[in-house]
């Protein structure tokens, strides 16, 4: 049903560099790229994640209660997308983790605009 998500920047190359360090890590790159937008996923794939500067000049803020999550393989990479995050700049919002009984594995973040997101698995029982 979704087949990307538009998250506005004030700084298209610094968040650039974030979200290609995260889409590095989940195996994909940028599938479209214009002067104030950039889009990383694959045509035809599953839904992308795009970031842009706002088409009505101004200023990008951030969507209180929004958040975009990135399905990944396992725990493993829950972690490693996790640390790319923080490592390109990104704000903790609630380390690596199970969340409730139901085999909920996730990791949230904040990317360099203040935008949250989390990495998250379905996982059997420890």
């Amino acid at each position: 049903m979704i087949g990307y998500v538009t998250l506005g920047t004030n700084d298209l190359a610094k968040g650039a560099k974030f979200y290609d360090a995260i889409a590095k890590e989940l195996g994909v790159g940028r599938m479209m790229e214009f002067d104030s937008f950039i889009a990383w996923g694959e045509m035809g794939g599953a839904p992308g994640v795009a970031l842009t500067q706002p088409f009505d000049g101004e200023k990008a803020s951030v969507g209180n209660g929004t958040m975009v999550a990135l399905q990944v393989a396992d725990r493993e990479q829950v972690q490693r997308v996790y640390d790319i995050a923080i490592t390109q700049g990104g704000k903790d919002e609630g380390p690596p983790g199970p969340r409730g009984d139901d085999g909920f594995y996730a990791a949230y973040f904040r990317d360099l605009d203040g935008h949250k997101l989390n990495a998250f698995c379905m996982v059997g029982p420890e």
